[in-house]
Parts: structure tokens; sequence; C-alpha cells
């Protein structure tokens, strides 16, 4: 596979990403986060696959809105990394939220295709990142 073609195929999964947070669709999240895989939350937790499936399971984490202001993606052989930009709405926790994040997704691909292997999230404001606690990343 050309790096154009593996560029290609993570921008999918990626997307693919953002449609199933969207959708609380954990059959597909489930595909494409690595069991290993760790995600550093906006609030600075450190939480597992199993959190992630779970928020999205218990409705803890419903997404409503999700909007791509910016995606970057670098993929090299079996590795790449995306760089998300967007608005999300819904609510966490109950609480509403409305928020503008940047996620980094270190990615791996193997037989089963691109999964992530470590996020990381945090709130991004106008012209400063904010604080406090926000949707995880898987």
């Amino acid at each position: 596979m050309t790096n154009d073609d593996a560029t290609d195929s993570l921008r999918t999964a990626e997307r693919r990403l953002q449609a199933a947070q969207l959708a609380s669709d954990t059959g597909t999240l489930d595909e494409l986060l690595d069991g290993a895989g760790r995600f550093t939350g906006p609030d600075g937790k450190l939480y597992t696959k199993d959190d992630d499936l779970r928020s999205h399971e218990t409705g803890h984490q419903v997404l409503t809105s999700l909007k791509e202001e910016d995606l970057r993606v670098l993929a090299t052989g079996d590795t790449g990394v995306t760089w998300f930009l967007g608005t999300l709405e819904g609510s966490v926790g109950g609480q509403p939220l409305r928020a503008r994040l940047r996620y980094t997704r270190a990615w791996h691909r193997g037989g089963a295709g691109w999964r992530i292997i470590a996020a990381h999230a945090t709130f991004v404001g106008e012209e400063s990142p904010g604080t406090g606690d926000g949707p995880r990343g898987g």
C-alpha cells in the first residue's frame, strides 16, 4: 500500500470513528479502538477502551452534533496520526456540552485495519484552551 493509499484509508477510519461517536455505535467503536489503548480526556484522566464503550452504552456521553473544522492525517506504513479540530454538542453525565476540541489520535494498522492505540483530547477556545470534564476520545 502506498503512503497515499494509507493516508486515504486512515482518513476514512477517522471519519468512521466520528460517525460512530455521534451515533454511539459501540460495534464500530469496538472495531476501531485497540483493547490495549489508553485515552487522555480533556479532564486529564486516563481512560480505557471499556470506559469509552461504557460511556456510550450507558448514555453517560451522548453526542447530538459533531462538526469537523480541520482534519490532518499522517500515515507511514502501519502507523498513523490524526489531528481533529471540531465542535461537539450533546451531554456528558447528563450535563449539556457544547465545546470546541482538538483530538490527537495515534493509530496502528494490522489484520483488523486501523485501530486507535492512544488519544488525547483538549478543549480549545477561540484563542486559548479551556478546562473541565468533557467527552472521551477514543
